[in-house]
């Protein structure tokens, strides 16, 4: 009879354990930082279910998810830019939720097509540049309306951008430019670039806080993280490159293999609703929300006002394009030298 209880007790702390692993979530975010501290404590707030966040940048994330397929240390991958998504999925390194993304906008629901429902977008980033208005006056410079002006001599030093290697930003960054001017000539564009550059950062939203602290004079990012930076206060300008420029459709995937699944899928369900997107306002979040229903910033980016490219996800979220695009931007930008973050 002793034995036959502490089987049960036994018994009762497995399922104990069990129930306490399905209200938990482990979600990689590649958003910044505040946003996905709010969404952790408002899914939980809503949900009861505990989230273990970890913020890293989408690169590093393809790179973590690929090397723990077949078990995997997180649940989730939320935010960030879409392409590395699609060739995660691609790869199998993510899983179809059956989310219903008939009431999102159109290329949210272009994403899941392309990724057979396996990322699904939750929002839309512009690309651009931004400049420190006090810095640029105090050394006299002209400002940079165009991707070529960012080659010219006068701005020796003068640029910070990020690493395509670890930023989906900077990745986004070099496949507009391919599809703008075409790849020889992008990367002679990007070497060229690449030698008035002061820092190569691993984070994609870095160079812009770096020209607002006035610790570089121009950055390359995305412009709702530029709208947030200039609402704070900060003396700078945004530019939509004259060329045209392209764009991120941030994405929301569930890894292949969680032992989470229910939860993973009510954490997509609330990263699609207008009510959660909306709560990004709070943190100066300013991109464009995949819900028609959750609230804009009348400062926020607009899509209509931008010169847009044909951005070609499907080519640029290929495995084997984003894998020649980087050997390359190795060999012929970045083994000219520079200051590369670690």
């Amino acid at each position: 009879m002793k034995r036959t209880m502490i089987s049960a007790l036994a018994l009762a702390a497995v399922m104990t354990a069990g129930a306490a692993q399905a209200q938990s979530l482990n979600v990689v975010c590649s958003n910044e930082q505040a946003w996905c501290d709010l969404m952790a404590q408002n899914f939980k707030i809503d949900t009861g279910i505990d989230v273990a966040m970890v913020r890293k940048s989408t690169g590093e994330v393809l790179a973590q998810v690929r090397a723990e397929a077949g078990n995997p240390k997180v649940d989730v991958w939320w935010g960030g830019t879409g392409d590395p998504h699609l060739i995660a999925a691609s790869e199998g390194l993510t899983v179809a939720t059956g989310a219903d993304t008939s009431g999102l906008l159109g290329w949210a629901q272009n994403m899941a097509e392309m990724s057979e429902g396996k990322a699904i977008g939750v929002h839309v980033g512009l690309l651009g540049m931004m400049y420190n208005t006090e810095v640029l006056a105090e050394k006299n410079l002209p400002a940079p309306a165009c991707w070529r002006d960012l080659a010219k001599p006068e701005y020796k030093g003068e640029v910070t951008v990020s690493n395509p290697q670890s930023s989906g930003t900077a990745y986004t960054q070099l496949a507009t430019l391919v599809q703008v001017f075409g790849e020889d000539e992008a990367f002679a564009l990007l070497a060229d670039i690449g030698a008035n550059v002061n820092q190569h950062t691993k984070s994609g939203s870095a160079p812009g806080k770096m020209a607002a602290r006035g610790e570089t004079t121009i950055a390359v990012g995305f412009m709702h993280d530029m709208v947030n930076l200039k609402k704070q206060g900060f003396p700078v300008e945004i530019v939509s490159p004259c060329e045209g420029t392209g764009y991120e459709v941030g994405a929301v995937s569930v890894i292949n293999g969680t032992p989470n699944m229910d939860a993973a899928k009510q954490w997509v369900e609330y990263v699609t609703s207008a009510e959660a997107q909306s709560r990004g306002l709070e943190v100066g979040v300013f991109n464009i929300p995949s819900n028609p229903g959750a609230s804009v910033d009348p400062d926020a980016p607009d899509m209509a006002a931008v010169k847009l490219i044909d951005y070609d996800f499907a080519t640029y979220g290929a495995s084997g394009t984003r894998e020649r695009l980087l050997n390359r931007w190795e060999a012929e930008v970045k083994s000219k030298g520079g200051n590369f973050e670690e």
